[in-house]
């Protein structure tokens, strides 16, 4: 069957990391930043710098304002209410922990119980551990259908009223399938739960509306959405976020301080002690700007278009067994038949091609599939047919060095 090419974003030349004829495909680790993005975290860093909610002198209160207009920014971009509701962390990971421990870690009591799924990364899985132990909470595990989803007609069976929390990955990062998340999330409000969705891998390739998703919580990472490191987002309804005492603590959170007594300024405030990462939110800005100036629908429809003629292309190899549905958003899971994925990865960049090989701190997932470790193609807005074909010729490659 010939598969469509990928609609023609012609965005290469955005990315001065990207020398030509190298096939960057891990963008599911992290993505490229466009010259828009560098520029913006160079001006600021060298032109505009100051600190932000302190200073009275002008820059400081030009830079509070930029800093201010990227939160509301970002609540534009995922259908937040209020920009009031979104929390700037250092990454998803840091968004989960503090939901874990200022959320689940004062409202679960024991014997309550959270519900995740078999395809988390080890960031919704290691957070909501140790709350349990510490808690005396029960954990259960949704398992998938055969084409790698989260069975959620198996959710809908599983979930009793003791689970008062659901953690799912929005897109798989290891097999890029996507998840309904409507549907999961009316299931987890019957039964009365919250409901927290990681998406990381959903934000740089799908229009997400919080509000019309109906979640509690949200987190996503900058650096995969072609921002900086450093920087990413918790998105919660702000009931939630109200009834939650701080994260850390120190200077920028609080509302009065006495050696007696010490009083939190109201959310999202509350959890952002310290000097923020200042430029990476600016950073963060400029690469929202940059994803919606191409616009995400576009975006998908480029992304499905190289995953179709990837999986169509690696499937024609018989070594080679792909995982995940076909329909995976931007993500490509495949294992070459007695090669370790390693050797795939070490081969292919001999070619110039990168791709990521290991269990993708998705352990559990691993054990499920029956394999240790999978190599992962990821794509984004700078590839092309070329860097498939490239991908495909350097797995040929690995099936005849290994016969």
């Amino acid at each position: 069957m010939l598969m469509p090419d990928a609609a023609p974003l012609d965005r290469l030349a955005d990315f001065p990391a990207i020398p030509e004829g190298w096939a960057y495909l891990d963008t599911a680790a992290t993505a490229q930043k466009p010259a828009p993005v560098v520029d913006a975290i160079t001006r600021a860093y060298g032109e505009t710098y100051a600190t932000v909610h302190r200073g009275v002198y002008q820059r400081s209160a030009d830079m509070t304002l930029a800093f201010e207009a990227a939160r509301r920014r970002v609540a534009g971009f995922i259908g937040a209410p209020s920009p009031d509701e979104v929390v700037f962390v250092r990454g998803a990971t840091e968004g989960i922990n503090l939901v874990a421990q200022c959320w689940a870690g004062t409202q679960l009591k024991a014997g309550d119980r959270i519900l995740l799924s078999m395809l988390e990364h080890h960031s919704n899985i290691v957070p909501w551990q140790m709350v349990a132990e510490r808690n005396g909470l029960g954990l259960d595990v949704v398992p998938l259908t055969a084409d790698g989803r989260i069975d959620l007609d198996a959710m809908e069976r599983m979930i009793r009223p003791e689970h008062k929390l659901v953690a799912l990955a929005h897109v798989s990062n290891v097999l890029g399938s996507v998840l309904d998340a409507e549907r999961a999330v009316r299931i987890a409000h019957a039964a009365g739960a919250k409901i927290l969705l990681d998406g990381c891998q959903a934000v740089p390739r799908l229009a997400v509306d919080v509000a019309a998703l109906g979640c509690d919580f949200y987190v996503f990472s900058g650096h995969k959405l072609y921002g900086p490191t450093g920087i990413g987002v918790l998105w919660g309804r702000s009931e939630l976020l109200d009834a939650m005492p701080p994260y850390q603590g120190g200077g920028s959170m609080i509302d009065k301080v006495s050696f007696a007594r010490t009083t939190y300024a109201p959310p999202p405030g509350r959890f952002e002690a310290g000097t923020p990462h200042i430029v990476g939110v600016l950073g963060l800005h400029a690469a929202i700007d940059y994803v919606e100036g191409i616009g995400l629908d576009a975006i998908h429809v480029h992304e499905t278009a190289l995953v179709a003629r990837a999986r169509d292309a690696l499937g024609r190899i018989n070594s080679v067994r792909l995982l995940g549905p076909d329909d995976s958003a931007g993500i490509v899971s495949f294992v070459v038949e007695g090669v370790h994925p390693h050797d795939v990865a070490t081969i292919l960049d001999e070619g110039r091609v990168a791709i990521r090989a290991g269990h993708h701190c998705a352990q559990p997932l691993m054990e499920a599939l029956g394999v240790e470790a999978t190599a992962r193609a990821s794509f984004g807005v700078y590839n092309g047919p070329a860097d498939i074909d490239a991908l495909v010729r350097g797995v040929e490659r690995v099936s005849r060095i290994f016969g």
